[in-house]
């Protein structure tokens, strides 16, 4: 027995004053409505109502059902109504996982801005070095980099490329040279980034020799080293690009473009997704792939290479 419908049934009859009335309101037969208030009674062992010919009348324990049926019902109807929102408001915790690199260059910036246009929402970044299960989890959404997307039932959205580049601090290039070729990087102080999503799929002729003189596992460190006179590193594009654009790097051996990723907004359907997903999604498809055309151009740019 649907007891929740039973309820309804029941709170009709009481309401509308007779059975006969309360089929006709929802739309079943009146022996349908007698019988699931007789269930009901059964499924509670206790009257509800008392029948006669001409009126019904609520028993004490129905009278006590009765008031905790209207707020049940409330309950559920309120919870309904603000699921039903959900799909057209934006509001609530909105759970988002990025790389570090990509969240601390562009993301922290647009969810400021996406704040100010959706100030119901709370935004919950979470950044690492690793891409987490979308729904084990918990997250409404992750931000994922991959050559090829992966065959799943999930929904991604491409928001744009990443690529690497060679990178190295004037002063540094000053002492050492500048790398003209692949086989240069060999007689030079390599950096690396200890990352498997950056690391696979290198040609052989860029992974200098001998050992590099530094390691770490986030680029953003990487490239503080590289800052610092330490070498040549390879580093996101996204990460590359401030660097450049304020002169404490340049690009070496700009005619290579290295670990060509795509980025991806993955979330777990299409179907009945919530507001707040929705519009997240509408942002960054809007406003992340002119902020990685700008890198890209900058990158680009004879002005910020070494010479």
């Amino acid at each position: 027995m649907d007891t929740l419908h039973s309820m309804r049934v029941f709170v009709r009859v009481v309401d509308s004053g007779s059975f006969t009335a309360a089929a006709m309101a929802m739309e079943l037969s009146t022996a349908q409505v007698s019988r699931l208030v007789s269930e009901l009674e059964q499924r509670l062992q206790a009257r509800l109502l008392h029948r006669t010919t001409r009126r019904l009348a609520l028993t004490e324990a129905g009278e006590r059902y009765l008031q905790r049926c209207r707020l049940i019902l409330d309950e559920v109807d309120e919870a309904a109504a603000e699921a039903r929102g959900a799909h057209l408001t934006p509001s609530g915790r909105l759970r988002v996982h990025s790389m570090t690199g990509l969240g601390l260059q562009h993301l922290t910036t647009l969810i400021a801005r996406y704040a100010e246009q959706h100030p119901e929402v709370v935004v919950d970044l979470s950044l690492s070095q690793r891409t987490p299960d979308l729904l084990e989890d918990g997250y409404d959404l992750i931000i994922a980099f991959a050559r090829e997307l992966p065959s799943s039932q999930k929904v991604a959205q491409l928001l744009g490329p990443m690529f690497s580049v060679l990178c190295a601090a004037p002063g540094y290039l000053q002492t050492h040279g500048v790398p003209r070729q692949p086989a240069d990087l060999h007689r030079h102080r390599y950096l690396r980034l200890l990352d498997p999503l950056y690391e696979d799929g290198v040609d052989a002729e860029f992974e200098p020799r001998p050992a590099e003189s530094f390691q770490v596992n986030v680029a953003e460190s990487l490239a503080k080293a590289a800052q610092a006179g330490m070498g040549v590193c390879l580093l996101p594009s996204f990460v590359a690009a401030p660097a450049m654009r304020d002169g404490s790097l340049v690009r070496v051996l700009p005619e290579h473009r290295l670990r060509q990723r795509n980025i991806y907004a993955i979330y777990p359907s299409r179907r009945f997704l919530d507001a707040k997903i929705r519009t997240w999604v509408d942002f960054l498809k809007a406003e992340l792939p002119p902020l990685l055309e700008q890198d890209e151009q900058l990158l680009e740019d004879p002005r910020h290479w070494a010479d």
